[in-house]
C-alpha cells in the first residue's frame, strides 16, 4: 500500500505530467466551499480605500478584448512593481501593460509613475526611456549591476526586454547587448525573478514561459468541445497548447548573461504551463531555491545543489498537487510564516470552484497541505490571482490578502453569476493557525469589483503600514491606501548586500518579538508576476522591540539585538546597522 508520500511522487505524477496534453481548458476540482466557522468578532483597525485617481494612476491597464478574448494571452494579464528607481526613499510604481487585438489604443505603453512624496504620483515614462507597447506579462526588479541602482526585467509574449537604470532618472533597453534576446517569439513570457543561484554576488535571472503560441494553429473559441465553458465558446488552453521552456541565466559580471539553462537541471522537470517564479532558501541550507507555480500541470520546486544546479522536488516536498494528488490552476504565490515558526512558508492561488492552497513549511523544505485546516477552504467562488503575506493591521500576525477576477467575459454575457469582475478578498490571521475571510470590514478597497490581476504589497506614503496596487485589466490600477487607526507598532528592515548581491534578494530576515519568530525574504518576484517593497515590513502588535537575524544569500549570518520600533533600520552586510530612524516624510 502506498502511504501519502509514496502515491504522490508515483501515480499521481504520473496523472499530472498526462493532464497537460490531449485536453483543454482550465484545471479545477469543482470543489464546494468548506463551511464558515463563527466570526470572531475581533475588531479589525486596517481600512482601505482606492486612491488611485487622486494619486494620478489615471491610465488604464489595456489588456485584450473587453467583450470578447478569442485568444489565451488576452486573458492572463500582468504583474506590478514598487521599486524606489530614483534612491529617495518613496516607492515608485512600475505598471506593465498589454494591447488589443486588431485595434490600435492611442497611448498604450507600460507606465512609470515617480512618487511625489505628497499622497500623488507623475507619470514620467516618456522621460525615463520606457515607452514600449506589445503583451507585457511579468516583471522582476533587481540591480542586476550591483551599480547601486534597481534595474526592470519584463516578460512579454514576444521578445522580453531588461532596462538598465541610468541612475539619472532615465533606462536603456540593454536586452541584445545583455545576451538575452527570446529564443521563440511563440513563446508566451510568464513569471520572472532575478536571483544569486550560485552565491557570485552578481544576480542570475530566471524565464518562466506559460506556452508556446502558433496563431496559425491555434484552436479558435467554441471549435472544438473543449474550448467551451459553461455552454459559451471561450478562447482554448493552456490545455492542449504546446508547452513553452523556461529558461536559467548566469550573470558573467559584465554586463551579459549566459544561458545555462540544460547544464543546470531546469530542464529535466516535467514539462509545466509556468506562471509565477519565485526565489527563496525554502530548506534553509544558504542556497536560493527556485519555486513556479504552474497552471494546470505539477507545480515546480527547483532545490538548489549548492550552486552547481537544480533538482526538481516539487511532488515529494508536497508542494506541486493539491491535498488529494491533484494538479490545479497555479497562478500567484504569496511567500511568508504564516505561524511564526521562523519558517517561509508558500500559498498559491487557484481556478474558481477550487481551494488556494497554503503549504505549511516544516524548516527542511518539506511542506503540508494546512489549507482546510487553516479555514481557507471557505472560499471557492472566484478565479484568484496576485496574492501575499502583510501584516494589514501591525498586530504581529501577517495576514493575506488575494485579488481575483474572470477570464471570460462571454460567460458573464450569458451567465450573470458568473461576473468578470469581482471583489478582492482579506484573510485575517488569528494568531492560532487559522484564517478568518473578512468580508465589509477592511473597507471598500476590497469589496469593489475589479477584473484584477498582479498586486503589489507597500508603504507608498511612508506612514508605517502597508498599501497594495493593484492591476485591473482594461481600466486604470487602483492603489488601495490603509488608514490604519490603533494598530500595533512595526519595523522595516532594509538589506544592502556587499558580498551578497547588493539587492539582497534571496536573503531571509527573522525578527524576534513577544516569543514569535518571524520570517521573510527578500524577494524578485512574487504575488501575480509582481514585486514588493525591498523593505520588509513586520508588524510587532505591542512590542516596542525586536531581535533581529539576518540570513544573507551568500550564507552568512548577522544578528542585532534589541531593536527599536516604529522605524526603518538600513543594514549593509558586514558594516553593520548604516541608519535608522523614522520614514522619510512627506512634502508639505
Amino acid at each position: 500500500m502506498f502511504n501519502r508520500r509514496e502515491f504522490l511522487t508515483g501515480a499521481a505524477a504520473s496523472l499530472a505530467s498526462q493532464l497537460g496534453v490531449g485536453q483543454q481548458g482550465m484545471s479545477s476540482r469543482g470543489l464546494r466551499p468548506q463551511p464558515r466557522s463563527k466570526p470572531s468578532g475581533l475588531p479589525f483597525p486596517a481600512h482601505f480605500t482606492d486612491v488611485a485617481a487622486q494619486a494620478g494612476l489615471v491610465h488604464p491597464v489595456i489588456y485584450g478584448g473587453i467583450q470578447r478574448k478569442t485568444y489565451i494571452f488576452e486573458t492572463t494579464g500582468c504583474g506590478v512593481a514598487f521599486l524606489d528607481y530614483d534612491n529617495d526613499g518613496w516607492l515608485d510604481i512600475f505598471v506593465p501593460c498589454g494591447i488589443r487585438v486588431g485595434e490600435i489604443i492611442p497611448g498604450t505603453t507600460n507606465r512609470l509613475y515617480k512618487n511625489n512624496r505628497d499622497g500623488t504620483f507623475t507619470d514620467v515614462t516618456e522621460q525615463a526611456g520606457l515607452v514600449r507597447t506589445g503583451w507585457a506579462s511579468g516583471v522582476t526588479v533587481g540591480d542586476y549591476n550591483n551599480d547601486g541602482f534597481e534595474d526592470i526585467f519584463i516578460t512579454y509574449y514576444g521578445q522580453n526586454v531588461l532596462y538598465r537604470n541610468n541612475g539619472n532618472g532615465t533606462f536603456t533597453d540593454v536586452t541584445e547587448h545583455a545576451g538575452l534576446k527570446s529564443p521563440d517569439p511563440g513563446f508566451m513570457g510568464s513569471g520572472c525573478t532575478f536571483l544569486d543561484f550560485d552565491r557570485d554576488g552578481n544576480l542570475d535571472l530566471f524565464v518562466a514561459n506559460y506556452v508556446n503560441i502558433d496563431l496559425a494553429s491555434l484552436p479558435k473559441p467554441g471549435e472544438t468541445p473543449a474550448c467551451i465553458y459553461r455552454e459559451v465558446a471561450v478562447n482554448c488552453g493552456p490545455r492542449g497548447l504546446p508547452f513553452a521552456r523556461n529558461f536559467l541565466y548566469k550573470n558573467q559580471g559584465d554586463g551579459t548573461f549566459r544561458e545555462v539553462t540544460q547544464n543546470l537541471g531546469i530542464n529535466t522537470a516535467e514539462p509545466a504551463y509556468s506562471m509565477t517564479s519565485i526565489a527563496a532558501d525554502f530548506d534553509e541550507d544558504g542556497w536560493t531555491d527556485l519555486y513556479v507555480a504552474s497552471d494546470s500541470t505539477s507545480s515546480l520546486l527547483f532545490m538548489n545543489q549548492h550552486g552547481a544546479g537544480f533538482k526538481e522536488e516539487g511532488i515529494v516536498r508536497g508542494v506541486s498537487l493539491s491535498d488529494d494528488g491533484q494538479v490545479q490552476a497555479g497562478m500567484g504565490v504569496a511567500v511568508g510564516d504564516f505561524n511564526l515558526d521562523g519558517h517561509l512558508d508558500i500559498f498559491k492561488t487557484h481556478f474558481q470552484e477550487d481551494t488556494n492552497g497554503l503549504y505549511q513549511n516544516d524548516g527542511t523544505g518539506n511542506f503540508t497541505d494546512v489549507t482546510r485546516a487553516a479555514g481557507l477552504a471557505v472560499e471557492t467562488r472566484f478565479i484568484c490571482w496576485g496574492a501575499g503575506f502583510a501584516d494589514l493591521d501591525n498586530n504581529g500576525w501577517p495576514d493575506l490578502v488575494v485579488v481575483t477576477g474572470s477570464i471570460y467575459p462571454e460567460v458573464e454575457a450569458r451567465w450573470r453569476q458568473y461576473p468578470l469582475h469581482t471583489p478582492r478578498l482579506v484573510f485575517r490571521n488569528l494568531g492560532n493557525g487559522k484564517f478568518e475571510e473578512l468580508i465589509d470590514e477592511a473597507g471598500p478597497g476590497f469589496t469593489a469589483a475589479h477584473c484584477s490581476r498582479g498586486c503589489a504589497f507597500g508603504d507608498f506614503d511612508n506612514d508605517g503600514d502597508v498599501d497594495i496596487v493593484v492591476i485591473n485589466l482594461n481600466e486604470p490600477p487602483s492603489l488601495l491606501r490603509n488608514d490604519l487607526k490603533g494598530g500595533g507598532n512595526w519595523l522595516k528592515v532594509k538589506l544592502i548586500g556587499t558580498k551578497s548581491n547588493r539587492s539582497a534578494i534571496g536573503s531571509r530576515v527573522i525578527a524576534h518579538y513577544s516569543g514569535k519568530s518571524h520570517a521573510q525574504a527578500v524577494l524578485g518576484q512574487s504575488s501575480f508576476y509582481s514585486v514588493n517593497d525591498r523593505r520588509l515590513h513586520f508588524g510587532l502588535g505591542p512590542a516596542n522591540e525586536a531581535d533581529l537575524e539576518i540570513h544573507w544569500t551568500n550564507g552568512s549570518t548577522e544578528k542585532y539585538s534589541k531593536v527599536n520600533s516604529n522605524q526603518l533600520v538600513v543594514i549593509r552586510e558586514g558594516h553593520g546597522i548604516e541608519c535608522a530612524g523614522p520614514l522619510p516624510g512627506r512634502r508639505i
